[in-house]
């Protein structure tokens, strides 16, 4: 039995890399032209990664991931970069 006053694990560190390059994907957030310019650096890059390492949506994520679309689509609520994709494509003019 978890116990909810311990922080549960993060997880590895790689998956989550893959996870939020393929989440702003699926999202039309072009995390390479807003690390380019400037929007993005490597400090708010890696806290992405660490906010998706800590998600308890992952494998509702991946699912989602994996789900053949034509189009960009938003971004799900239950992911906890949501704001930051959000922010991103808005700065960003996409």
């Amino acid at each position: 039995m978890h116990d909810a006053t311990f922080p549960r694990p993060l997880g590895d560190e790689t998956e989550h890399y893959w996870l939020v390059q393929r989440m702003a994907r699926a999202t039309g957030t072009d995390v390479i032209a807003a690390a380019g310019t400037g929007l993005l650096d490597q400090e708010a890059w890696a806290a992405m990664i660490e906010r998706c390492r800590g998600c308890t949506w992952t494998d509702e994520c991946r699912r989602w991931l994996d789900r053949p679309e034509e189009r960009t689509r938003p971004t799900p609520r239950p992911c906890l970069n949501r704001t930051g994709f959000e922010a991103l494509r808005r700065t960003s003019g996409d």
